[in-house]
């Protein structure tokens, strides 16, 4: 790839940082390269992993690749919850785990597979009443999202470490792993939340493949000094 294919139209694969938000990737890939930029999939600011950007004409794919299955590997933690399900909101809530087993928890699992229903986080970009999820529940409004049929195509427990249980799963479209943490920690009659996330493929698009930020940058400029 040269810094005229992407001038042209190119599909970038990254490797979003943690506490970046998928906008700010957008932004710098921006102000690097001067070309029209969309993500395909937004990824939230705690976690990690493949982020697509599509340049120029190419932004025209973004619906289609966003439509594609998604695999991540990630750790939720029992014995409490947060108001966003993950990192970004401080514990709300305490949970005994001492009648949890391994057993229990991979017994429970088998639920969390094939066609689920699921409610967003109302940290979410999801919209209520023409507002996003986020803005009202940071605002402190009350308020419900409705639950919704999603497909969970495998979901596998990797490792447990209590209170970490550490896990793999491919999802479709429109899943929230942080409502999968939130709903597995009641599930065990105790509470959970996102501690760790890492998206690792979408279709046929690989963590493995992305770019790191620094060395794209270092690739643009080096691709101008020879224009």
């Amino acid at each position: 790839m040269t810094f005229a294919d992407i001038l042209n139209g190119s599909i970038l694969l990254f490797d979003k940082p943690f506490d970046w938000s998928s906008f700010d990737v957008v932004k710098k890939v921006k102000r690097l390269t001067g070309a029209k930029v969309g993500h395909a999939g937004t990824l939230d600011p705690y976690a990690t992993g493949l982020l697509i950007l599509c340049t120029q004409q190419l932004t025209k794919k973004i619906s289609e690749i966003q439509n594609k299955e998604k695999e991540y590997t990630g750790t939720l933690t029992l014995g409490k919850s947060t108001p966003s399900y993950d990192m970004e909101t401080e514990a709300d809530q305490y949970f005994d785990t001492s009648h949890i087993t391994e057993e229990l928890i991979r017994k429970m699992a088998i639920q969390y597979q094939g066609e689920i229903l699921q409610s967003p986080p109302i940290y979410s970009a999801a919209m209520v009443d023409g507002k996003r999820a986020y803005k009202k529940a940071r605002r402190g409004d009350v308020f419900e999202l409705k639950k919704r049929l999603v497909q969970v195509h495998e979901f596998e427990i990797i490792e447990i470490e209590m209170p970490k249980v550490h896990f793999r799963i491919i999802c479709a479209k429109g899943f929230y792993v942080r409502s999968l943490a939130n709903d597995f920690g009641k599930s065990l009659d105790s509470g959970a939340y996102l501690s760790s996330l890492c998206r690792t493929r979408i279709g046929e698009y690989h963590l493995k493949d992305a770019w790191q930020i620094t060395d794209f940058a270092s690739f643009v400029d080096k691709e101008k000094s020879l224009s």
